[in-house]
């Protein structure tokens, strides 16, 4: 599934917000590698935020190791914003850059790269390594600086896919029995014939609920 499929307008919006109020930290007004000032891409499994020309090298990397996202113009999932939310620059370069040397010369960036995240030269020889994995299953939040609420780590489902799908699961292959008789509902709004987007999909379910909850008053 892609993410502009998991991910509603209404949370994506959410999202962009977080991440705007995110870039205005002081930790994550600079580029986590070059320094340079109003990054505006991120490497969403490490947790930092990068400039446009550190992000290229970023993607040379390979994805073992960097996931570049833009942002500001790209879709992102619940849990790549929690684990931002959980790094930045700053939490993220004490384990990265823990030995650096002070004032280390930075001008070969892509060399300077490599080494910190390839060679990982610099690494915290106690600390852990943060994981995106670890965001994966918890479903509690936390507000950002904007005052908007995200899941502190990964939602299976996207805010509004959760009810939707509980509800689906309830009333799908339900068979009631009327004066002796009875009928069954199957529903199968999701095949390749017949698709209703998930609002549309909770609006059709639930009146025919009320409709068969009619049918049984009148009967």
């Amino acid at each position: 599934m892609s993410d502009k499929a998991s991910v509603s307008k209404e949370l994506n919006l959410k999202h962009t917000k977080i991440l705007d109020g995110l870039l205005k930290l002081p930790e994550n007004k600079e580029c986590a590698d070059c320094h340079k000032k109003a990054p505006r891409w991120a490497s969403v499994n490490l947790g930092i935020f990068i400039c446009m020309q550190c992000s290229g090298i970023h993607r040379s990397l390979g994805v073992h190791i960097s996931q570049v996202r833009s942002a500001t113009l790209d879709t992102w999932l619940p849990e790549q914003i929690a684990f931002m939310q959980s790094m930045g620059n700053g939490k993220a370069n004490s384990y990265w850059e823990a030995e650096l040397p002070q004032n280390y010369d930075r001008d070969d960036i892509e060399n300077f790269i490599r080494t910190k995240y390839e060679r990982r030269k610099w690494v915290s020889e106690t600390a852990k390594q943060p994981n995106p994995l670890d965001f994966q299953n918890d479903t509690t939040f936390h507000n950002s600086e904007e005052g908007t609420a995200v899941p502190r780590k990964a939602r299976k489902y996207s805010l509004e896919e959760d009810p939707l799908t509980e509800y689906m699961s309830q009333i799908e292959q339900t068979t009631k029995t009327l004066h002796g008789a009875s009928f069954s509902m199957d529903f199968d709004l999701m095949n390749d014939e017949f698709f209703i987007p998930p609002r549309a999909n909770m609006i059709v379910l639930w009146c025919l609920h009320l409709a068969g909850q009619l049918l049984i008053e009148l009967l």
